[in-house]
């Protein structure tokens, strides 16, 4: 079957629409002939279903593949991806994200593509605001969307991304039940609740902080900010505003922290601190004595720019404790969103899947 080179497309006749379009989706008809995409046109080549031309000269896999590596950006990445789910029996097409696939069973004219694949080298980094636009691209399609990263030795490891609404069943502290708000104390990066028995009602009732005896609790930075906006505790010669530019002084990143914090906690969940498993949270869907958290939850600007390895060691760490992989963010990263839907912080979650 041949095929001629034309800028970045590939032209065959209409016997090839039978043989390549009709019975493998390869392609697409336009005028009564096939026009190929260079990658599917250097897979099709590697297994010997046509022959490319250009300018009536045969070019052989190593010649078309330098070509088509410099008219189409990332043409490497792209092809490895592409033959791998080919291979694994998935139809493929191209899409203008990278690559939409059929579920199993299905194909082109008869179901729906269902995913999206955007395919990416370790060694690139992806900006968040490119992960939501891509996400907003997924969900307008109602389609999934799948990350492809593609390694130094071309191997490849699918993620699957997905903007999620968080919703706990934690109850909100009344602590107004237990008696007056609480007085505590500022100790340089920690605050002590002094009365036991509000002590043991936040502790108990609501898992804020940690009982440093059976009389005192011991709070974060966050969640002190969070119990003093809201009146529940009282911490001398500061109000919430004063302490939230203390801690910030003393943790940078603190405000974007406590945003996120505030936010999870509204939500109806219990957070505490994710630092054994590298992230700022760990969460729970709803408190019990005998439960595991839920969720890792790591904060990030609108701004922030995703290092490949390091997303991958948060969702690998997030998998081997049997957690979801969340990352927070102030959602004007977001678009179509109010502060109304979100309370200003959007949540995508990532994990790792088997294709």
């Amino acid at each position: 079957m041949e095929c001629e080179l034309r800028d970045d497309v590939l032209t065959a006749g209409s016997d090839a629409v039978e043989e390549l379009y009709d019975r493998g989706f390869y392609g697409r008809v336009k005028d009564g002939k096939l026009e190929l995409s260079l990658i599917e046109g250097a897979y099709l080549l590697s297994r010997g279903k046509i022959e490319i031309f250009s300018d009536k000269k045969a070019l052989n896999f190593k010649m078309f593949f330098e070509i088509a590596s410099e008219r189409v950006k990332d043409f490497e990445l792209g092809y490895i991806v592409f033959k791998d789910l080919r291979e694994r029996g998935y139809y493929t097409k191209m899409s203008s994200i990278g690559f939409r696939i059929y579920p199993r069973g299905g194909h082109p004219g008869k179901t729906p593509a269902h995913v999206f694949v955007y395919v990416i080298s370790e060694r690139a980094y992806l900006p968040l605001q490119r992960m939501i636009l891509e996400l907003n691209k997924a969900e307008n399609a109602r389609k999934r969307l799948i990350l492809a990263i593609v390694d130094e030795e071309s191997d490849i490891t699918f993620y699957e991304l997905k903007k999620i609404i968080m919703s706990g069943g934690q109850a909100e502290p009344e602590v107004r039940d237990a008696g007056t708000p609480a007085a505590a104390s500022l100790i340089n990066d920690r605050t002590i609740v002094w009365e036991p028995v509000i002590a043991d009602f936040l502790h108990q009732n609501y898992f804020f902080g940690k009982k440093i005896d059976e009389l005192r609790l011991q709070l974060s930075l966050v969640e002190s900010g969070y119990l003093l906006s809201r009146q529940w505790i009282t911490i001398e010669h500061k109000n919430a505003a004063e302490f939230n530019e203390y801690a910030e002084g003393v943790e940078p990143g603190y405000s974007l922290k406590y945003l996120i914090y505030s936010n999870l906690r509204d939500r109806g969940f219990v957070v505490k601190t994710g630092f054994k498993f590298g992230t700022h949270f760990r969460v729970y869907k709803q408190f019990k004595t005998d439960t595991h958290s839920d969720y890792l939850v790591h904060t990030i600007a609108s701004d922030y720019v995703f290092a490949l390895p390091e997303l991958s060691r948060a969702v690998r760490i997030a998998n081997t404790v049997h957690k979801r992989m969340v990352f927070g963010y102030p959602d004007d990263a977001t678009s179509g969103e109010t502060d109304d839907e979100t309370g200003g912080v959007g949540y995508v979650e990532i994990g790792w899947i088997r294709l």
